[in-house]
């Protein structure tokens, strides 16, 4: 049924980026807030989540790519072509069928996304 509720992209896009529901409602906030920066302590807030938890996770997401990071502030990355749409279209979903959205970060085996990360190409590297 969850199958039929998640399109398969958006299914994708959790299963390759999103590790915990802190990630999701993370990054959902900072699309959200899109022309605004944001420290770790202030996403805590937020979120109701400790700041370390907060930095963690922004931290994650910068690293994918789905935020940009400068001198402790956070933000939203606008930058790649289709983020924002997929970004909006999961945050429809989210908000519309919250269980088995979040049946599926759930069900995400831990292994699965480390190799995933192996074979992904930054440009940092």
């Amino acid at each position: 049924m969850a199958d039929e509720l998640i399109p398969a992209e958006v299914r994708a896009f959790i299963q390759t980026y999103i590790q915990s529901i802190a990630d999701l409602e993370a990054l959902l906030f900072l699309a959200r807030n899109v022309d605004a920066k944001w420290t770790a302590a202030s996403v805590a807030k937020q979120l109701y989540i400790e700041e370390a938890q907060a930095a963690e996770v922004l931290e994650r997401l910068c690293g994918e790519g789905l935020a940009q990071c400068q001198a402790g502030n956070f933000w939203f990355n606008n930058e790649p072509l289709g983020q924002r749409a997929i970004v909006e279209r999961l945050a429809d979903i989210y908000s519309q069928h919250l269980i088995p959205v979040t049946n599926l970060v759930h069900s995400r085996p831990a292994g699965a996304r480390a190799f995933a990360a192996a074979f992904k190409f930054r440009k940092d590297r």
